[in-house]
């Protein structure tokens, strides 16, 4: 085999485990709000999540092109693709070290940080800020304030047309429809996080000279991502779960029915609209913070809020950082 060749299956190997990784530490995104609240069993849960994530990548091309030709200007030749995979490594360190802190960080802006840390100690890398700040910086700040907003919202609608309701009644509604708004989060899921691997294995590709376009997606491209990213769900992230469904607030079916439907009509809205890489997380931690907020200020557990946002901020630098380094080691490798 060409070294080209190998560099390339080195990067979508490293790909398909980042992607892994990202279903069992995301998972926590579709599925804990439905757990906490009883309306599925967590295998159940898992087994849809996993389902919708596989959907859910078929509709993310627009995510994929965005992350594999938007966001770095990489070296020409085999040096590119150790910048790929040194990005990719860094995004996966930082995802193991938050889920075992159970820390429900952005995978998403993990990669984004590696890629980026990587870049910035190659030759002739250029680093896109205008468009990092662009799809990346902007949408990172707006994104949770617009699930903050609409989640609280959203649950003072449903506790307006629903007061005069029997309480015990209402719940088993709501554990019914949470099966709706699972699965419509699950497969918002799989158009973000699925397409961002994608675009990795597509700029992979593309840079090792097997394919001419930095944009078209093969179809074994789709099916592979989508099919890790639905393993890595299905093994299930306990600790970040716990943290989302338990600790934040006491979810009940209403409040766990809007926070997620909330959360994946911002996924969508971003994925098949604005075509921009947005994180699962922060959407639908800050929708649950929303929806708690309607009960009392004091309901949101505010120092379990503190800790996740300050993962949040220092997840892209913490990447990139882990990146850099990882860079400097395989360096003589490409």
């Amino acid at each position: 085999m060409s070294p080209e060749l190998i560099a390339v299956l080195a990067v979508i190997v490293v790909a398909m485990a980042f992607d892994y990784t990202n279903g069992f530490h995301d998972a926590a995104n579709a599925i804990a709000t439905s757990v906490s609240t009883r309306a599925l069993t967590p295998r159940v849960a898992l087994a849809l999540a996993a389902v919708g994530n596989f959907v859910g990548a078929h509709f993310g091309a627009g995510v994929a092109k965005t992350v594999g030709d938007g966001l770095v200007t990489l070296p020409t030749g085999i040096e590119s693709l150790g910048v790929v995979f040194a990005g990719v490594l860094g995004a996966i360190a930082w995802n193991l070290i938050t889920w075992y802190f159970g820390l429900p960080s952005s995978s998403s802006h993990a990669l984004f940080g590696g890629l980026v840390g990587a870049t910035l100690f190659a030759n002739d890398g250029v680093v896109q800020w205008g468009n990092i700040l662009e799809k990346v910086i902007i949408p990172m700040v707006l994104s949770p304030v617009v699930g903050l907003v609409l989640g609280f919202l959203v649950m003072l609608a449903i506790l307006w047309l629903f007061r005069k309701g029997q309480p015990g009644k209402l719940n088993r509604g709501f554990r019914w429809a949470q099966t709706a708004s699972a699965a419509a989060m699950s497969v918002g899921h799989g158009m973000q996080d699925a397409a961002k691997t994608m675009g990795i294995i597509v700029l992979a590709l593309y840079t090792g000279g097997f394919q001419d376009s930095k944009t078209h997606i093969p179809g074994w491209v789709f099916w592979t991502s989508a099919a890790m990213l639905a393993a890595g769900t299905y093994a299930g992230g306990w600790r970040i779960i716990r943290t989302l469904g338990r600790k934040i607030i006491d979810l009940g079916p209403p409040e766990g029915f809007a926070a997620e439907t909330v959360a994946s009509a911002v996924l969508y809205f971003n994925a098949l609209v604005l075509k921009a890489p947005i994180s699962t997380t922060h959407t639908i931690t800050s929708a649950i913070m929303g929806v708690g907020a309607t009960k009392r200020l004091s309901a949101v557990r505010w120092n379990v809020a503190g800790n996740i946002v300050i993962a949040w901020i220092i997840t892209f630098p913490a990447a990139a950082a882990i990146a850099c380094l990882a860079y400097l080691l395989v360096r003589p490798l490409f």
